[in-house]
């Protein structure tokens, strides 16, 4: 399912127009970024916790020429399903 099909997904199941629905997407996805960017998880109970990881620098290698080469640390977003959604999936 990519944006646009679920978008219609949300429109069809709240009698919303697909205007309102993506509109309505997209807030959440620019508020679950806003809170991760803080340093915060969003919990949705049922659902799942969105977070950040942090991951240490290390060293790698450049597939084309086998160089080592450094990469730095960074912050990863993770997201962990909850139990309502494991259980629905299986």
């Amino acid at each position: 399912m990519n944006k646009g099909e679920l978008v219609e997904a949300i429109a069809d199941e709240t009698d919303m127009s697909k205007t309102g629905a993506e509109a309505v997407l997209n807030a959440f996805v620019s508020s679950v970024t806003g809170a991760l960017k803080k340093g915060d998880k969003v919990t949705l109970t049922g659902f799942g916790t969105f977070s950040i990881s942090n991951r240490a620098a290390r060293m790698g290698r450049n597939p084309q020429t086998g160089e080592a080469i450094q990469v730095k640390a960074s912050k990863v977003p993770k997201f962990k399903a909850g139990a309502g959604l494991k259980d629905a999936v299986n």
